[in-house]
């Protein structure tokens, strides 16, 4: 059996309904779209959401809460995921980009202490938590936050 010779079932491929082909197909004249009006016209149709008139839900539920326009979108890295730079290495942006950690556009970069190091790292971010801080401390790294 090869693809070039398979074929679908007996009976699960029926063609297309073509309709307003005349009045003896069952599906002449006004071709199921009913008697004038703006769904029977060609490129015809409602908008997505709209109700007939009547008030769409996306207006008849209540809002609640804001979009903060000035929030800061950052990268989040672990401790745990530091363990692929040798001991005494620089972490900053541009090697986390290019080890494949950070991907796509942030507003800087937090580390967070997830994980264990036992070596020291120079690293570099915009944010630290006050665990990953102690962490990276005492295993004889420093923290610079840019």
């Amino acid at each position: 059996m090869k693809l070039n010779e398979l074929s679908p079932a007996k009976g699960s491929q029926r063609p297309r309904q073509r309709v307003g082909r005349g009045v003896a197909s069952g599906w002449g004249k006004t071709a199921g779209r009913g008697n004038k009006g703006h769904g029977q016209r060609s490129g015809g149709g409602v908008r997505p959401g709209y109700e007939g008139g009547q008030m769409p839900i996306h207006r008849r539920l209540p809002k609640r809460g804001f979009t903060n326009i000035f929030k800061k979108n950052f990268a989040i890295i672990n401790i745990r995921d530091l363990a692929r730079f040798e001991s005494g290495s620089t972490v900053d942006e541009v090697e986390l980009v290019k080890i494949g950690l950070i991907k796509g556009a942030y507003d800087g970069i937090k580390l967070l202490g997830q994980g264990e190091i036992d070596y020291p790292l120079q690293i570099k971010v915009n944010a630290i938590s006050k665990s990953a801080q102690e962490k990276i401390s005492a295993a004889g790294g420093t923290v610079e936050v840019v």
